[in-house]
């Protein structure tokens, strides 16, 4: 990842807004700062979330509290705890995400 004109920020997330999302079930709370050719989002999923479309772009997602499982459209599943992250390149194999009892993550892309 090449961080292309990202000026220092300090970013209180308490006064981004914040947009909900409808997933295939659940919901999910996103808040977002785009800055260069970086965007950076703290998301809060539901329980019993389930993203409605594969995604193909890449992320670094950490799992702040909570659990979340990254889906590979090949079948192949990885759970992630809090404190755990995982990270998928623009190439690799559509992803989607679900989360059984809820989650917080910041995801950087």
């Amino acid at each position: 990842m090449k961080l292309e004109n990202v000026p220092f920020t300090v970013t209180d997330w308490n006064r981004v807004s914040s947009v909900g999302m409808r997933g295939e079930t659940g919901r999910a709370v996103s808040k977002e700062l785009d800055q260069g050719n970086v965007r950076v989002r703290l998301v809060e999923y539901s329980a019993d979330y389930c993203s409605d479309h594969w995604c193909t772009k890449g992320h670094i997602v950490l799992v702040l509290e909570g659990d979340l499982t990254i889906e590979m459209e090949d079948g192949r599943k990885y759970d992630l705890k809090g404190d755990m992250s995982a990270q998928v390149g623009d190439t690799e194999l559509p992803h989607k995400v679900h989360s059984k009892n809820g989650a917080r993550a910041i995801i950087f892309d």
